[in-house]
């Protein structure tokens, strides 16, 4: 780590152990906006980004604050843990378990857990959550300012922290602003997901929210990118679909049968529909969509605990391993990882996550309550998060924003029910003291 990022660090690491629990998130999404993973140091085996040393501090807070669980442990939680359990289990049924391959996954599993339990705890309530949204909408300008700056000059600034080119990529001739990610879809891909949470908070904050929303679309716009721009779309279809909200389940089925009435017309399998989105005219549909082909053809290479090589699977391979091609997959990718299993409980986060998106918005009419919009943005974010995953591996720190958002749902979902359940014993016991008074009453 170079002087500025350790100032960085120290200066982070404070706020994150002393500011009120309302502001206590905003060191993360600090890290996560100004610091590439370049930055960091090594102790043994393991390496310790600026957002790994942030979780760490923010664990040490929650035990020395006693913070707690918002309404306890509940189901999302449990397979967010099962989810690492297996990751980590799954080393020992590797077809070439080594130390290496137990580190990274220890270093995947410690991101996800440390991100979503900090965000579990430290977020549980409405307000608490619009709050995260407004420090995001102000974190957000001076990123999409720079990456507008990137777009014009061609010049990355973040390149002196590490981690990123000076040089913005270029292809077909036209610039792709990258801000400190690693990759311009992944920076793009942050605007697009970022941005239902703006328009989230409309009603409540609009000169946060117009200020976020801009910053959002300059982000995703900047990145000339077909990836991210169909994720904004995607989050935008989300974001139309609460006026027919009644009609989420019908629309569910109808996916379904649409996706299997063009495995049946189509020549090759459905999901190469993708190779059609090309948005920026430079889009590598094609590819996704080959390497699900791959993948599932190669099932048993990987079904079990996953593999260390993927290189036969594509016609090209990547520039930091001889063994793999470049798995543009997040689902694939946990697969690649961690085996069947590891995928499809990340999946089965997802499903359940936008579950309780619909039951939150059930408890909040029930109890009167005006945030409905905003949980139901929430599932719009999550859904961009689902759509871009199959075109997007998350590899840097990015990956906060996914699971920042998983991480908010389950909090919410927990706290209302938690809210419902005591409003509900309330109700009972006046009522049976009610009933109790009746019975003791005589007539005169």
């Amino acid at each position: 780590m170079n002087g500025f990022s350790t100032i960085f660090l120290i200066v982070n690491s404070s706020l994150l152990l002393g500011l009120p629990r309302k502001w206590a998130p905003l060191p993360l999404l600090i890290g996560s906006c100004y610091m590439t993973v370049g930055q960091g140091f090594d102790i043994g085996p393991f390496s310790f980004t600026v957002i790994r040393v942030l979780v760490l501090v923010g664990f040490i807070r929650i035990v020395v604050r006693g913070e707690r669980l918002s309404g306890g442990i509940n189901l999302i939680d449990s397979i967010v843990i099962l989810w690492g359990l297996w990751g980590l289990f799954a080393n020992l049924l590797h077809p070439h378990p080594s130390e290496f391959t137990l580190v990274y996954r220890i270093g995947m599993v410690y991101n996800v857990w440390g991100i979503y339990f900090l965000i579990r705890i430290l977020c549980g309530t409405a307000e608490e959550v619009i709050g995260i949204i407004k420090l995001t909408a102000i974190l957000l300008v001076p990123l999409a300012l720079e990456m507008l700056n990137q777009k014009m000059t061609g010049s990355n600034s973040f390149s002196l922290l590490g981690g990123v080119s000076p040089h913005v990529t270029i292809r077909d001739g036209v610039l792709r602003a990258q801000g400190p990610f690693r990759h311009a879809i992944l920076a793009g891909t942050v605007g697009a997901t970022c941005f239902p949470l703006m328009i989230g908070i409309w009603s409540k904050a609009r000169r946060f929210a117009l200020l976020g929303a801009i910053s959002c679309a300059i982000m995703v716009f900047t990145s000339a990118s077909s990836g991210p721009i169909a994720s904004l779309m995607a989050a935008i279809f989300a974001l139309v679909l609460w006026k027919y909200r009644h009609l989420t389940s019908t629309l569910c089925w109808a996916a379904v049968f649409g996706y299997v009435f063009l495995e049946i017309v189509m020549n090759r399998p459905a999901y190469y529909i993708i190779t059609y989105a090309d948005l920026t005219g430079s889009s590598t549909g094609w590819h996704r969509a080959r390497l699900i082909e791959s993948a599932m053809s190669r099932l048993d290479e990987w079904w079990l605990a996953g593999t260390n090589y993927t290189r036969h699977w594509m016609p090209t391979g990547v520039s930091w391993s001889s063994n793999h091609a470049d798995i543009t997959n997040y689902y694939l990718s946990w697969g690649v990882k961690g085996g069947l299993l590891w995928m499809g409980l990340f999946i089965a986060i997802l499903i359940l996550s936008f579950i309780r998106v619909g039951r939150t918005i059930r408890m909040y009419n029930e109890n009167g309550l005006a945030e409905c919009f905003l949980v139901w943005c929430f599932g719009a974010s999550l859904f961009a998060h689902a759509a871009t995953s199959i075109s997007v591996s998350y590899f840097d720190q990015s990956f906060l924003f996914i699971f920042l958002t998983i991480g908010v749902i389950s909090s919410l979902y927990s706290t209302t029910l938690q809210a419902n359940i005591v409003t509900s014993s309330k109700e009972q016991e006046n009522a049976a003291i009610t009933n109790a008074s009746s019975a003791h009453t005589f007539p005169r």
